[in-house]
């Protein structure tokens, strides 16, 4: 499925991840955060099979953003587990930045998870940036992240309403963000 979009006279493309993506997703995720970290991120939950949805973002062809969710665990009271979608990362080559490529990545995702089923999504990320989309500190549903966070960076969002209700513990990623980056 493919969604087109303009931008700045540009025909914008959104569509899920192909294998022949995956030398171009590693280059914008090296060149948006200046490492590899967030790249061998990708790498890992794609080769675990733990790439709920893999979304990317091409102009005139070339690939220009890219966003990752997996799943995440909440451990609750009484050892209830119950799921949710964590995204990360997000990436949007410098060139492309502050365009608006983000702003459908992050909508896209949330449209087509909210559309698969799922509930809820967390995101430990930039408390300016994430509430536009209706995040909001996850410690207001009684989340926390498994390790220590600002209460405003850890955040969350019911793709159904009352869906994180009663739903109070911690929330722990896949190991593969541990091991690149921790969640972010």
């Amino acid at each position: 499925m493919e969604t087109i979009d303009e931008i700045g006279g540009r025909m914008l493309i959104l569509r899920d991840e192909v294998e022949g993506d995956r030398a171009a997703i590693d280059a914008v995720n090296r060149a948006a955060f200046g490492g590899p970290n967030e790249a061998e991120l990708v790498a890992a939950l794609r080769a675990a099979g733990a790439l709920v949805l893999s979304l990317v973002a091409t102009a005139d062809g070339e690939l220009v953003g890219h966003i990752a969710f997996s799943p995440v665990t909440i451990e609750g009271g009484a050892g209830s587990t119950t799921t949710a979608i964590g995204l990360a990362p997000m990436a949007v080559t410098p060139g492309w930045q502050r365009r608006g490529v983000g702003t459908r990545l992050v909508t896209e995702g949330l449209d087509r998870l909210r559309a698969a089923g799922h509930r809820a999504v967390v995101v430990l990320g930039h408390p300016e940036y994430y509430p536009r989309y209706g995040f909001e500190r996850a410690s207001r549903f009684g989340l926390r992240w498994e390790h220590p966070a600002r209460d405003e960076a850890f955040m969350a969002i019911e793709l159904v309403a009352g869906a994180l209700g009663g739903i109070a513990g911690v929330v722990r990623y896949r190991a593969e963000l541990d091991r690149f980056g921790r969640g972010a």
